[in-house]
This record gives C-alpha cells, sequence and structure tokens, in this order.
C-alpha cells in the first residue's frame, strides 16, 4: 500500500528533488566505506580509519597510501547504474524530477542518463593537476604507471575533484542544492543516514508538500517525513514508477 501512495505522490508532482546517499550506490555493488569493520594497514604497517585516509592531511603527507586505498578502495569502474538511477533518470526526463543532489562520488547518476546532477562531494572523474589545473580522467589516474599519478604536462600531483575530510563542500554546489530544495515540491531522500553535516542540514531548507525517506535504517528525520519506507531504494521507485 505504502509504495501506491508514492505513486500517487510522483504522479500528482512536477516539482520532486531527490537528495541521495551512498545507499543509493550499495545496489550497484558500490560498498559503503563506512560500513567496514576494521582500520586498513599501510605498507609501513600502520592502521588508519577510512576517515583518516580520505582526510586532506593524509593526501599531503602520505599521498602514496591515500592513493593505494583510494584506487582500490573507493573506484569501481565497472559499476553500472541500478534501478534507482535509472528511475530517476526517467522522472527527469519526463519533467517530473527537477534535480538530484547525490553525496556520491561515482557518476552513476549521470551514467543512466540523469542531467541535472549536483554532486556534493565532487567526482572520481574529474582530476586536475594542483600545480597548473589541466584536467584528467579517471582511465589516466588509473593507469598511471607510477601509485601516484602526476601531471603529463608540468609534473604536479594530479588529485581527483572530491571533496575530502578537513576540506569544505563547493559552496556554488550547496547554494544550487539550497535552491532546489526549497523551491520543491516533494523531497525525497533515499540511502542516506543523514548524520554526516553540512550535507544533511540541507534538509531543513525544505518547505514543500511531502518529504519521502527510502532508507533501510532509521534517521533523525523519520518524525519529520511524511512517508518513511524500509525498503530497497531502487525497486522502491521503479515499482513507484509502474502502471
Amino acid at each position: 500500500m505504502i509504495k501506491e501512495n508514492l505513486k500517487d505522490i510522483i504522479k500528482r508532482s512536477n516539482n520532486i528533488v531527490f537528495f541521495g546517499g551512498a545507499g543509493v550506490s550499495t545496489e550497484s555493488d558500490i560498498p559503503d566505506f563506512r560500513s567496514e569493520n576494521g582500520l586498513y594497514k599501510t605498507k609501513r604497517n600502520k592502521s588508519y580509519s577510512p576517515e583518516e585516509m580520505l582526510s586532506h592531511s593524509f593526501f599531503i603527507n602520505h599521498k602514496e597510501d591515500f592513493y593505494e586505498f583510494y584506487k582500490s578502495k573507493m573506484i569501481y569502474a565497472n559499476a553500472k547504474p541500478n534501478l534507482a538511477h535509472m528511475a530517476l533518470a526517467k522522472l527527469e526526463s519526463e519533467g517530473k524530477v527537477k534535480a538530484v543532489i547525490t553525496q556520491n562520488i561515482d557518476g552513476l547518476h549521470q551514467m543512466a542518463g540523469s542531467k541535472n546532477v549536483l554532486e556534493l562531494h565532487g567526482s572520481i572523474h574529474r582530476n586536475y593537476c594542483m600545480d597548473c589545473g589541466k584536467k584528467f580522467s579517471l582511465d589516466y589516474v588509473m593507469k598511471s604507471k607510477d601509485i601516484v599519478p602526476y601531471c603529463d604536462s608540468c609534473g604536479g600531483t594530479v588529485r581527483p575533484d572530491v571533496v575530502l575530510y578537513e576540506e569544505g563542500l563547493d559552496m556554488n554546489v550547496i547554494s544550487k542544492a539550497i535552491d532546489y530544495i526549497s523551491k520543491a515540491e516533494v523531497l525525497i531522500v533515499g540511502g542516506t543516514s543523514l548524520v554526516v553535516y553540512p550535507a544533511a542540514g540541507l534538509l531543513k531548507y525544505f518547505g514543500g508538500n511531502t518529504l519521502v525517506l527510502i532508507n533501510k535504517s532509521a534517521t533523525p528525520y523519520d518524525n519529520e517525513a511524511d512517508m518513511v519506507i524500509r525498503d530497497n531504494i531502487g525497486k522502491t521507485l521503479w515499482k513507484a514508477l509502474e502502471e
């Protein structure tokens, strides 16, 4: 019955914004690194948490260890869009979804066909030289003969255009996200625990009619939602599209 309700909500609205987290991509076999147990050991046999290894200071001070972790644990180049990505792309093409706001860095929304995607944490597919600014593809980074990729023009370090811990989010992207959320009639939130700030704080800008939460575990916003669905995001969204 609850999915029929979601179907009705989607059917009557042409101003939907989707806000998603890691749970959207776990259905494409990209694990949420936060759920992993244990620590990562470097070649020097020192142990670090994923959060430490994905921090700005770790990147600056331990580039080889950073890239070993990044390439092996954060890059899933063969991942394909799942039903959630495809459903959202379809809803955008029908003029219903105005924007997809994502905390993910995998680019799967774009691969599925979504055009207006706001990437709060950047993308693995964009990389740039820290010295001259030259842009590089993910393929260049992964096929680099050195563990740390270097610019083929100036020799500077190439880094991914992703937001590391200790770094601020792109305020231009944040401003656009706030604008879409504040103007949305329906906000569908999926696959995020809503505990990571500042991204989770975006929900406070929503003043529309209907807040829908699709997540397998409880979130701090459950009591404020008009609908809470504890189920697979892809299956839930795709089911709501079926006639």
